[in-house]
């Protein structure tokens, strides 16, 4: 979908560039798939605040998507394409020939009345759902098992996309966005095409309140603290490393200590560019 400017009849609009989301379902989602959401405030359970930055936001509800994709062998037809207000890519609502409906995340050149299937065997087409074993090396997918039955975890963001590389005495090599290269078991299932909403990246918010309505409050730099506030703080870019308001290092301290994946990661996307 296109990007959408508009006349600057207020400051706020001067700036503001969205995502044309006039083709999508102007309705509201189906009732038996969605769920309550509550707000934290980014607050634990004693009321104290764990993640700064989080609160207010547009009231929402969660859509269950179908990331696992289980539902083999039984064509289903593209109802509508909906915005979703918990994710960056739109979702789509499919009807299988048996009546059962279900919302998975919308690829890139689905459209409404398309038919998708999932299954051991299918065609490499858009919003089709395969095993890693059946596609062809080279092919463009997205929502991809880390671990057989697990549901999609990688590649579910707006725009994104893994491509298939190679396949090695049953596992599957993917080379992420990041230039990442890493390898899942062969038998993950992975559904074809990258992800709609490509233009997501290029919106403007154009105003402060904007980032409200998505739950997010404001941010001061710490640089503009002063050092009794921050460690970073003092008007000074030199002197010592960046730093937590805790004092733990960041800008490139490596943070992630995962044995259980890192053992899958081939090439790290640090050494990859």
């Amino acid at each position: 979908m296109a990007l959408k400017t508009f006349r600057p009849t207020s400051p706020s609009l001067r700036q503001l560039v969205l995502v044309d989301r006039s083709l999508l379902w102007k309705g509201g989602p189906i009732k038996q798939l969605v769920e309550g959401k509550s707000k934290t405030g980014g607050r634990n359970n004693h009321g104290r605040i764990t993640t700064r930055h989080i609160g207010g936001g547009h009231k929402q509800s969660y859509r269950m998507v179908d990331f696992r994709r289980r539902k083999h062998d039984v064509p289903g037809k593209v109802e509508r394409l909906e915005y979703d207000p918990n994710r960056t890519a739109f979702i789509a609502l499919i009807r299988y020939e048996d009546g059962e409906l279900a919302y998975i995340l919308a690829p890139q050149r689905l459209a409404v009345g398309d038919t998708v299937i999932a299954g051991a065997k299918v065609d490499v087409k858009p919003g089709n759902a395969m095993p890693l074993s059946a596609m062809p090396i080279g092919t463009i997918v997205h929502c991809v098992e880390m671990k057989p039955g697990a549901g999609g975890q990688m590649a579910r963001a707006a725009g994104s996309y893994v491509q298939l590389v190679g396949r090695d005495a049953g596992w599957a090599i993917l080379r992420m966005n990041s230039g990442e290269t890493r390898r899942v078991r062969a038998e993950c299932m992975a559904a074809i095409g990258a992800v709609s909403n490509p233009d997501n990246s290029n919106q403007v918010i154009g105003k402060a309140g904007r980032n409200r309505w998505k739950g997010n409050r404001p941010t001061v730099r710490s640089i503009t603290m002063n050092p009794v506030d921050h460690p970073n703080g003092g008007r000074t870019n030199g002197g010592k490393h960046w730093a937590t308001p805790w004092g733990k290092p960041t800008k490139g301290y490596k943070t992630r200590n995962n044995k259980s994946t890192e053992k899958n990661i081939i090439r790290s996307r640090s050494k990859a560019k």
